[in-house]
C-alpha cells in the first residue's frame, strides 16, 4: 500500500477518542504500516472538542490530516461530524455516533442544537450512523461506546480484517474492562 490513508476521530472530552485511536494505531503498526498519530485536546476538560488524526500507509511523513483529505471521519458526537465535515475528502465516509452533548451556548440558552444533522450529512456523503452509547450500555457500560465506534470504523475501512483487534484491546484497556471492550468492538463491527 503506497497510498496514505487518513482517519479523523473527533468528539468531546471524556468520550474516549484517544483510547480508540491508540488501539487503532497499535493494530495498524502490527499490520506493518507506517503510522503517525496526532492528538488535539483543546478544552477537553470542559467538554470541548477533542480530535485525533491517524495516518497510515507504506511511508507517512506527517501526522496532520489536511482539509479535504480524510478518508474516514469517526464522530463520537453528532455535531462533531458536522464541524469536521470540511476535512472529509470526496468519496470519503463518516461513522457517526447518534449522540448529542449540548455545547455551553445551548446549555445557556444562547443557541439551539441543530436538528437533522445526520440526515443532512447522509444527503452529502456516505454515513454509517449508530447509537454506540446505547449499544455499549446494553453490553454493560455506556463508556465503551468508543470501542463500538472503533469496530464500526474497522468495518467501514474494510481492509483491516487481518489484524487481531482483540489482542490490541487487551494491550490498551485496563484488565477489568477487556471483555466488555471486546464485545463492544464486535458489536460495532457487526452493526448493519
Amino acid at each position: 500500500m503506497s497510498e496514505v490513508k487518513n482517519i479523523l476521530l473527533v468528539g468531546v472530552g471524556g468520550q474516549g477518542t484517544i483510547l480508540a485511536s491508540k488501539i487503532l494505531t497499535s493494530g495498524l503498526m502490527e499490520a506493518g504500516y507506517d503510522v503517525k498519530m496526532s492528538e488535539i485536546h483543546g478544552m477537553s476538560q470542559r467538554g470541548g472538542s477533542v480530535s485525533t488524526q491517524v495516518r497510515y500507509g507504506e511511508k507517512v511523513l506527517s501526522p496532520i490530516v489536511g482539509m479535504g483529505s480524510a478518508d474516514v471521519i469517526v464522530a463520537f458526537e453528532t455535531m462533531e461530524a458536522l464541524r469536521w465535515l470540511p476535512y472529509l475528502k470526496k468519496g470519503g465516509s463518516i461513522v457517526v455516533n447518534d449522540f448529542v452533548i449540548n455545547p455551553a451556548p445551548v446549555n445557556q440558552g444562547q443557541a439551539e442544537y441543530p436538528e437533522g444533522i445526520i440526515d443532512d450529512l447522509a444527503a452529502k456523503v456516505k454515513v454509517v450512523s449508530l447509537k454506540a452509547g446505547d449499544m455499549a450500555a446494553e453490553l454493560g457500560n455506556p463508556k465503551a461506546m468508543n470501542v463500538v465506534l472503533l469496530g464500526a470504523l474497522v468495518k467501514a475501512i474494510g481492509t483491516l480484517d487481518d489484524v487481531d483487534w482483540m489482542k490490541h484491546i487487551e494491550k490498551n484497556v485496563k484488565p477489568k474492562f477487556v471483555e466488555l471492550n471486546k464485545k463492544a468492538f464486535q458489536a460495532g463491527y457487526d452493526f448493519k
